[in-house]
């Protein structure tokens, strides 16, 4: 069956976000959605480490739930995991500006966070959670407004805790966004020493040398998945946020190794 949210992946990249399309994402549903007039937010209430830990339940479900649980999964990295082209059971009762059909009028983004108050939400997850919600609220034609947490949208009152975060200081950001007037946070081209931002992707001499000082065989120069994979682990062990890309920041870390 064809489904309606496959434009889902090429409007979050073409907001410069980081896309990561989950195998059988597009024919993935609970049958189609309705008319989409907003997003609901959430947040997985997950384990506390890795980047993306909760895909899988999001994907498939749980044993008192079937999936997917949302369309959208968004790692502590700030890369989007497109899920689901279909209906997603992510809503359950509740009431936004007068919707209740939650599932079938609203897109559910899974962010990965414990939900627990030391669990503190990096810089790059928050940014990318603003921008993806506006270009997806850009690409639907509607306004901050119809973005919601699910503690706002659920019923009875006070039935879901998710998103932690301050939901009318985030519709801000979405809408300095939308607007114009908030710029993403982005990563330098290029570090003090000339040397470029590399990620997934890349073809470069440079990323040999990486692969070299991380123990990375082959040292092919090719920035494949191994290798961002050996970079995250790289940036946990610094206690730097673990998003796979060698900017300027990770390129001093990777000074200091032999």
């Amino acid at each position: 069956m064809a489904y309606t949210l496959t434009w889902l992946a090429e409007v979050l990249e073409d907001a410069g976000l980081k896309v990561a399309e989950v195998a059988g994402w597009r024919v993935r549903g609970r049958g189609d959605v309705g008319s989409i007039k907003g997003v609901i937010c959430h947040h997985t209430a997950g384990p506390a480490a890795g980047n993306m830990p909760s895909l899988g339940i999001v994907t498939n479900g749980r044993p008192d739930l079937n999936g997917p649980l949302a369309q959208l999964g968004l790692g502590r990295d700030g890369t989007f995991y497109v899920v689901a082209a279909g209906r997603a059971n992510h809503a359950g009762a509740g009431d936004w500006q007068g919707f209740t059909a939650g599932n079938s009028n609203f897109i559910g983004i899974e962010a990965e966070n414990t939900g627990l108050p030391g669990d503190v939400w990096p810089a790059v997850q928050m940014d990318a959670y603003a921008r993806g919600v506006a270009a997806i609220l850009t690409k639907i034609g509607a306004s901050p407004s119809m973005c919601c947490g699910h503690k706002e949208y659920a019923l009875p009152k006070g039935r879901k805790p998710d998103p932690s975060f301050d939901m009318h200081a985030f519709r801000t950001r979405i809408e300095a966004f939308m607007s114009g007037a908030a710029k993403p946070l982005l990563i330098p081209a290029e570090d003090d020493k000339d040397r470029p931002t590399l990620r997934r992707g890349a073809r470069d001499p440079l990323v040999a040398t990486i692969q070299q000082k991380l123990g990375i065989a082959p040292d092919d120069g090719i920035f494949g998945s191994a290798t961002e994979a050996k970079i995250r682990e790289f940036q946990l062990s610094r206690h730097a946020v673990p998003d796979g890309i060698v900017g300027p920041k990770t390129w001093a870390a990777l000074d200091t190794l032999p």
